[in-house]
């Protein structure tokens, strides 16, 4: 099948490995991606609008060459690694119960966004507005209070005293 400058609507995509397939130019509204493989798959100029990724792995992939216009994402036990979320608008995007390693979150609107029950080891955020984002029961994040936006953000004890780790001091 042909992935390239072609239009997907209300479909779903099961158990299908799309890895280094290439989407560039096509738009994909309201899609369900279920048990899928999208390492390395090329986002260049694609349009995802209302989009499900649902246990599925997503390696590799640069979110921010996407077409910025209307994006909406949702993301539930996912393994997201070394991936590209930078410049977008993700207001409310759900990003729960997922394993979301050495991934980047630069100049980014995550409003509202939920990482409920979602490890975050090695992922970087820098700029990034949190505001009322909920991190409940989150771990292994790295966030600097004075670098990225976190009014009324909702953290989980203990997880939460990581935030002082950008100042170099000790609790005791």
């Amino acid at each position: 099948m042909v992935y390239e400058n072609s239009e997907f609507v209300s479909q779903t995509f099961k158990a299908i490995d799309f890895s280094n397939c290439s989407f560039r130019g096509s738009q994909f509204v309201d899609c369900v991606f279920e048990n899928c493989n999208l390492s390395n798959v090329n986002l260049e100029n694609v349009k995802l609008q209302n989009i499900v990724f649902k246990s599925s792995k997503i390696m590799g992939l640069n979110f921010s060459k996407c077409n910025k216009f209307l994006i909406k994402l949702e993301f539930n036990n996912c393994v997201i690694s070394n991936s590209i979320f930078s410049g977008l608008n993700l207001k409310e995007t759900k990003l729960e119960s997922c394993q979301i390693f050495d991934s980047d979150f630069f100049d980014i609107n995550l409003t509202g966004a939920s990482f409920e029950n979602s490890d975050l080891n090695g992922s970087r955020f820098d700029n990034v507005n949190l505001k009322s984002s909920s991190f409940k029961n989150a771990r292994n994040y790295y966030l600097s209070p004075v670098k990225n936006n976190i009014k009324d953000a909702k953290f989980s004890f203990p997880e939460v005293t990581s935030l002082l780790d950008c100042f170099d001091i000790k609790i005791v």
